[in-house]
């Protein structure tokens, strides 16, 4: 088995490639709707220091990360990359685009999830019981990625697509929403995370990961 600094690092690294993969699933399908701003700004490539955000790949993982470890702490990581650059006038579809842009970044992370999840499912023998270990790990931060961007609060995903719902028109009560949100998304989403407002996610976390795996254990620091 491996050691709690081995699993640590692991999750970092983990964290780095998912957030990477979740943002190249949305330059890719912007791509595919006819808008080049992500190629032509380098953002469709896998390396990972093209994506990095130092605030929320670098600085909030590592705080999680001191924070989970003191005495009575949970075993939480969280974290975005930079977002890729969009431009939605350039799209095809222009009723749907933002929308199909906005959805792919959670359903990479999904994806991944579910190729995992299944593997240590139906693969889950004790000769390779260590690597399972890791595979859970793959499992736990792309199912908690996919369901804490779909929150509706900038800069998640769920925002956009709240703001593809919303009522359209200059004035009114969903454009001030759609203004406060833009304005103080961050502040409200940092707040929401340091105060264990978010915890509820993590009981979704456990169920979507036990019924992907089959009932495999939780990964733990």
């Amino acid at each position: 088995m491996f050691t709690t600094t081995t699993i640590t690092i692991f999750y970092l690294i983990v964290l780095i490639f998912s957030v990477m993969i979740h943002e190249l699933a949305h330059g890719y399908v912007a791509y595919s709707l006819g808008d080049p701003t992500a190629k032509y700004a380098g953002r469709l490539t896998l390396n990972p220091l093209k994506h990095l955000d130092l605030f929320g790949s670098i600085i909030l993982p590592l705080l999680f990360l001191f924070l989970s470890l003191l005495p009575g702490g949970q075993p939480f990581i969280f974290g975005w990359a930079k977002p890729v650059p969009i431009n939605p006038y350039n799209f095809k579809d222009q009723k749907w685009g933002t929308l199909k842009v906005s959805i792919a970044g959670p359903a990479s992370n999904f994806c991944v999830a579910i190729i995992f999840g299944l593997f240590i499912r139906f693969f889950s023998f004790p000769q390779i019981e260590p690597l399972i270990e890791l595979m859970g790990v793959v499992v736990y931060l792309n199912i908690l990625l996919g369901l804490f961007n779909l929150i509706p609060i900038p800069p998640l995903d769920g925002s956009w697509i709240l703001f593809r719902f919303l009522p359209g028109g200059p004035s009114g009560s969903a454009e001030r929403v759609r203004i406060f949100l833009q304005q103080y998304g961050l502040f409200i989403l940092i707040f929401l995370l340091f105060s264990g407002a978010l915890y509820w996610v993590y009981f979704i976390i456990n169920l979507l990961f036990y019924l992907l795996t089959g009932g495999s254990s939780m990964p733990s620091f």
